[in-house]
């Protein structure tokens, strides 16, 4: 009996070396071989469609908009960068034209100075934008402001401030910009709005407002430029360490001033560039910038939302006994 167990477990064992020799170890670097593939054919196929791609940035004087000029520059797109400051932009085209550090060729940037918060404005603006490269392959529509205060402190005339820039602003400049995409049957329109598209959190109600409206309007877009070929993709990052929060508005439409906690602790605008420069190469449609925590409320809005609506009531108690104290 002894003799015939250990006849069957050596059979064993030599039946799992035959199998794992022979077909699961083939079969698993075959695998990682396909995938290595894919992934070198993706980055193939990003790098092709943004080199010398003419790519529009708003916001693109500061912060996150600033970044994304640097990475797309370094990918060979043809930049127009746009934003209020005419002497920042120049600085940046300067600072980009001097830099060496890539592999393909790049193109000098063109400026177009104007306020998004102008109808006027972006009509001339839109004109001009169209008569540096003659098309527009990406619209990144990153301009934006932030907000804090109270609701009941909060004046209409911030609120309206607020949905200009965040939400009117990039719209308008996204409907003069779409004919010719439209004529081409070819164009992308990126908006950078926010885990606060998503979610609502104490405090920032025009900011949420704002983007959610963003996420709502591009949602549609989406589906209706479909039949033209023109990609959507709406980016909603974290807290990321810019000036944003120094740069907020107040319920009286005062500027807030302060470097928040959340914002100083949050991702660098270069990590995050990187990422938005990943998701409009690979054509993504709706990407979440967010850490765990932030990623899992979105979600618990949806699945269990008499929780998370508990939780943000008791950030608001904490919000404000941190204020009083």
């Amino acid at each position: 009996m002894v003799a015939e167990a250990t006849r069957k477990s050596l059979l064993k064992v030599k039946i799992m070396d035959f199998i794992t020799s022979t077909a699961i170890l083939p079969l698993l670097f075959g695998c990682v071989g396909v995938f290595g593939l894919f992934k070198l054919l993706q980055r193939v196929r990003m790098k092709a469609y943004l080199r010398n791609a003419v790519v529009v940035i708003t916001g693109a004087t500061s912060g996150l908009g600033r970044e994304c000029a640097r990475v797309f520059y370094a990918a060979g797109a043809k930049l127009v960068l746009c934003g209020r400051n005419q002497e920042a932009l120049e600085e940046l085209t300067k600072e980009l034209s001097a830099s060496q550090a890539t592999k393909v060729q790049t193109h000098k940037p063109y400026t177009v100075t104007f306020d998004l918060t102008d109808p006027g404005a972006i009509v001339t603006a839109t004109a001009e934008i169209l008569q540096c490269f003659g098309h527009v392959d990406v619209l990144i529509n990153n301009a934006g402001i932030s907000y804090r205060g109270t609701i009941v402190d909060t004046t209409t005339d911030v609120d309206k401030k607020v949905m200009e820039t965040n939400y009117f602003g990039p719209i308008a400049l996204t409907k003069a910009l779409l004919p010719s995409m439209i004529k081409r049957r070819q164009g992308h329109v990126v908006a950078i709005s926010s885990i606060q598209g998503k979610i609502s959190i104490p405090f920032r109600s025009a900011y949420a407002a704002s983007k959610h409206a963003t996420q709502a309007f591009f949602d549609c877009l989406r589906a209706e430029m479909e039949q033209y070929e023109i990609e959507v993709t709406v980016i909603s990052p974290g807290y990321i360490h810019t000036n944003l929060s120094l740069n907020a508005v107040t319920a009286d439409g005062s500027t807030y001033g302060v470097m928040d906690k959340s914002t100083a602790q949050g991702r660098s605008p270069a990590e995050v560039a990187r990422d938005v420069l990943a998701a409009v190469g690979k054509k993504k449609k709706d990407v979440i910038l967010g850490d765990l925590l932030p990623s899992l409320a979105i979600y618990l809005r949806t699945l269990a939302p008499g929780l998370f609506f508990s939780l943000m009531a008791s950030r608001a108690r904490k919000e404000r006994k941190s204020k009083t104290s």
